[in-house]
């Protein structure tokens, strides 16, 4: 179909990459714990729409010059890791409110939610690299429009994607009912944090590969 094959390994192996924990998941869980699962879905579907930079710059060829540039990759991993380190700062110092009932993670409004979500995965070339790798092996090599099937499958994969990320935001926002005090809401909130400077820092030397 539009020039793919082995349609069913691709999303069997698509949803196992999806629940693999990650920057993604980490920041879905903290947002839905702290404010609820209407914050959980915006963050959800932000990475949504920023897992669809790197499916058509895939399809557009972008991917490649990462892969090829050390330069451009370095300044791409570095913009994504300062981001994810600036991320795990603001949840570190954020405090928790004495009657707030749930562990907090710097609350924010829905469109800053969508859109730190949405950043998380867009500045991360990893990501990029992921989709120029994986997708070209169930893509035909006579395929007459690869962009097209690169897109075909992108937007197979994000779709899926999309569906587990809600999942997890409306499982992990379950959890708010649970009693949690003060003390626990700050360690889970720094644990959280310091989790994506670990992922800021591993992004950040994180080779080509």
């Amino acid at each position: 179909m539009l020039g793919t094959h082995d349609l069913p390994l691709f999303i069997a192996s698509g949803l196992l990459l999806n629940v693999t924990p990650g920057a993604d998941t980490v920041y879905i869980a903290s947002r839905s714990m702290s404010q609820g699962v209407r914050a959980g879905m915006a963050a959800a579907l932000g990475i949504g729409l920023g897992c669809w930079v790197h499916i058509l710059a895939a399809a557009l060829g972008l991917s490649a010059i990462l892969a090829a540039s050390a330069l451009a990759f370095g300044l791409v991993k570095l913009v994504g890791a300062a981001y994810l380190v600036y991320l795990g700062l603001s949840m570190w110092r954020a405090r928790a409110p004495a009657d707030a009932g749930v562990v907090t993670a710097a609350r924010a409004p829905m469109r800053k939610v969508f859109l730190q979500g949405f950043l998380t995965n867009a500045l991360n070339p990893k990501v990029a690299l992921f989709f120029l790798a994986f997708m070209p092996q169930f893509i035909e090599s006579t395929a007459a429009h690869k962009p097209l099937a690169f897109v075909f499958l992108g937007a197979i994969f994000d779709f899926n994607a999309t569906l587990w990320c809600l999942f997890l935001a409306w499982a992990t926002a379950s959890a708010r009912s649970i009693g949690i005090g003060r003390r626990t809401r700050a360690w889970l909130s720094r644990s959280v944090g310091a989790l994506f400077i670990l992922l800021g820092l591993r992004l950040a030397l994180a080779e080509r590969g």
